[in-house]
C-alpha cells in the first residue's frame, strides 16, 4: 500500500511528508519528535504514518507479464 495523498480520517494533505519522515525514522529518531516537527498534530494522521506498512515492493514482485 502506497501512503494516500491525504488523510482518510480529516482530509489532510500528508503523502508530501511521507519520505521526510521514513528518511528520519530509519535513521533512528525518534518518532514523536518527527510527527511533531512535521507538524501532524491530529492523532488520524499520526495514525496513518505509524500504521503504515510499506508493500509496494513486495506486492510488485507478483504482476503478471
Amino acid at each position: 500500500m502506497m501512503i494516500p495523498i491525504r488523510c482518510y480520517s480529516c482530509g489532510k494533505p500528508v503523502a508530501h511528508l511521507w519520505e521526510q519522515f521514513s528518511e528520519r525514522a530509519a535513521k533512528g529518531e525518534d518518532k514523536k519528535k518527527i510527527l511533531d516537527d512535521l507538524k501532524l498534530d491530529r492523532y488520524c494522521c499520526r495514525a496513518l504514518f505509524l500504521g503504515h506498512v510499506d508493500l509496494i515492493d513486495t506486492s510488485a514482485q507478483f504482476k503478471k507479464s
